[in-house]
């Protein structure tokens, strides 16, 4: 994939995404009356925790339901934010190499999760500024910024296993032959994808019921935390278990990698490091990962 990364439009249009994602998640009593209404018991209680909520209380919709405009232009502009940004994603040069098609979608939301990020902090901020210097605290800053790190702590998940940065101890595998690589990879990759598949099914009626009753927090903000981050540990442990076959395929006759202290060396920072020092036999020196390799053959 080319390597370019950091450009405006891989800011605005995760940035966007989280707005449109962000607009639909808080309105989704409204489409959900409109759409797939509960038993009657769960009507009156949506409609009643949609009209509390309602950003635009009395702005019609194109259908006459609960459901306004700016819901069904969040409602597709979800989609429309996703397919752009896949395309346009482009891969950082401290990122993994080695890409395929189906990795953009993971990639992408590894950029929705770093805005995500801003969006957190940017929150914090706020309410820092408004306790302590304004005095005027706001209730919703705390929960909002639950409710944002659990998102970012599932969708983290999702980016470190396309990037292979999860934690990993090579001591063994090494020193293996290709082959027994590839069966170790193989089933980890098993276990990866049954882990998945029984907490989908041991969780999917839990997760459908907080979905389906909208179940709040309990608090004075009172966002539906339950109800928003149950279904999304499920739909985000799917694409987990998806990308580790994935990348089982994409690694499978790759050359096998010796793993050294240097690799957690960073290039960028390493030339910082010889321009400080200015040294003529630090300068000459060369650290990196393939030239450590290179030399590790050598002796051996």
């Amino acid at each position: 994939m080319q390597e370019k990364s950091g450009s405006f439009i891989e800011w605005l249009i995760p940035f966007l995404f989280i707005l449109c994602a962000g607009w639909i998640v808080w309105h989704l009593p409204a489409l959900t009356l409109d759409w797939v209404p509960p038993d009657q018991s769960q009507v009156d209680n949506l409609r009643g925790l949609h009209h509390r909520n309602d950003v635009t209380p009395g702005l019609a919709g194109p259908f006459g339901g609960e459901a306004d405009w700016i819901d069904y232009i969040a409602l597709i502009g979800m989609p429309v934010f996703f397919f752009i940004g896949i395309r346009t994603v482009r891969r950082a040069k401290m990122e993994f190499e080695s890409w395929r098609p189906a990795d953009r979608a993971s990639v992408f939301i590894g950029r929705v999760t770093m805005m995500l990020i801003v969006c957190l902090t940017g929150v914090m901020l706020y309410e820092v500024v408004l306790r302590y210097v304004l005095e005027a605290p706001t209730l919703w800053a705390n929960e909002l910024s639950l409710w944002i790190a659990g998102f970012i702590f599932l969708c983290a998940g999702l980016y470190a296993m396309q990037q292979r940065s999860h934690i990993r101890i090579f001591l063994l595998y090494d020193i293996c032959p290709r082959w027994m690589q590839r069966l170790f990879d193989t089933i980890s990759t098993v276990l990866i994808v049954l882990f998945a598949f029984f907490l989908v099914y041991g969780g999917y009626g839990e997760a459908l019921d907080k979905l389906w009753r909208w179940e709040t927090f309990g608090t004075a903000f009172d966002p539906p935390i339950p109800a928003t981050l149950k279904p999304t540990v499920l739909i985000i442990v799917s694409l987990v278990a998806i990308q580790a076959v994935i990348n089982l395929i994409s690694d499978w006759n790759a050359e096998p990698v010796i793993h050294t202290a240097a690799d957690d060396i960073d290039q960028d920072e390493l030339d910082k490091i010889r321009a400080a020092v200015g040294a003529e036999d630090i300068r000459d020196l060369d650290f990196t990962p393939q030239s450590t390799q290179d030399n590790q053959s050598e002796r051996s």
